[in-house]
């Protein structure tokens, strides 16, 4: 056998430089493989990745509302009267703003559910002052913690009368200074209501969503639902007297925008 023949004697019949080539030519793909790797990388860098963003939008009532009612009960109340003393509270069925701008709208995805993070989302809060529930119109996820409050000086009853099965009744004494009451409802559910026995004028309404894309609209109208995937969406805007409407969005690049516009008839 002559030096150099062959590049091993476990390899009989390819010789050495034929072995090199192909040790070359492999090396060659091995770059060229690289190469295109890199290059999709680089082209996979500079694409416009499509992220979360929020339905942002104002809500505006046109015409004149009914006008609210004098809470004459609670003012003749001897306990709930003397918070009071200057002053007679009304119901808060219609809460605009000076311009038109509508409050206590409940707004969210129509359509969108079991995305529900409400086991693991802050409790809502739900407060009883002056005799009245504090705030009147709230949402929350299904399985979120709701706590109640009774910040008032008298005794109040929380009676929970959810419409939705699933959703239990109940009915608590709730004495001044006492502990919170804990509720959380598995089904969603919109205005689902509480109220007070021992003081008949006094409501809440829950709406109850089973995802986190919702809110309620501000005393300016406005609305924010945060951190929306990029997708079409039916965008619904809830209010307890006036109904409901709808609009299409699309969450593509950066915050979409909707408006509604509530007519009193």
């Amino acid at each position: 056998m002559r030096g150099g023949e062959f590049f091993h004697t476990g390899l009989p019949g390819i010789r050495a430089d034929d072995k090199l080539h192909a040790l070359f030519e492999f090396w060659n793909m091995k770059k060229i493989k690289l190469t295109v790797m890199f290059l999709l990388l680089a082209a996979l860098a500079i694409l416009p990745v499509a992220q979360a963003a929020d339905i942002v939008g104002v809500i505006n009532l046109k015409g004149t509302p009914p006008a609210e009612k004098e809470l004459t009960p609670l003012k003749a109340d001897a306990n709930c009267g003397a918070m009071y003393a200057n002053s007679t509270p009304t119901t808060h069925f219609y809460v605009v703003g000076p311009k038109g701008e509508l409050a206590d709208v409940v707004v969210s995805l129509k359509g969108v559910t079991g995305k529900s993070t409400g086991a693991s989302a802050p409790p809502a809060v739900l407060d009883q002052k002056g005799c009245l529930y504090v705030p009147q119109i709230l949402a929350i996820q299904t399985g979120q913690k709701l706590v109640v409050k009774n910040s008032d000086p008298c005794v109040h009853n929380v009676h929970a009368t959810p419409t939705v099965a699933g959703n239990p009744e109940s009915n608590q004494v709730q004495m001044p200074g006492g502990p919170d009451l804990d509720y959380a409802y598995a089904q969603p559910e919109p205005f689902l209501r509480f109220k007070c026995d021992v003081h008949p004028w006094m409501f809440a309404w829950v709406t109850v969503v089973d995802s986190p894309y919702f809110c309620v609209s501000d005393k300016d109208g406005k609305f924010v639902i945060k951190n929306v995937p990029p997708g079409k969406y039916t965008v619904e805007a809830a209010h307890r007297k006036l109904g409901s409407q709808t609009q299409e969005v699309e969450v593509k690049d950066g915050d979409a925008t909707v408006n509604f516009a509530f007519e009193v008839k």
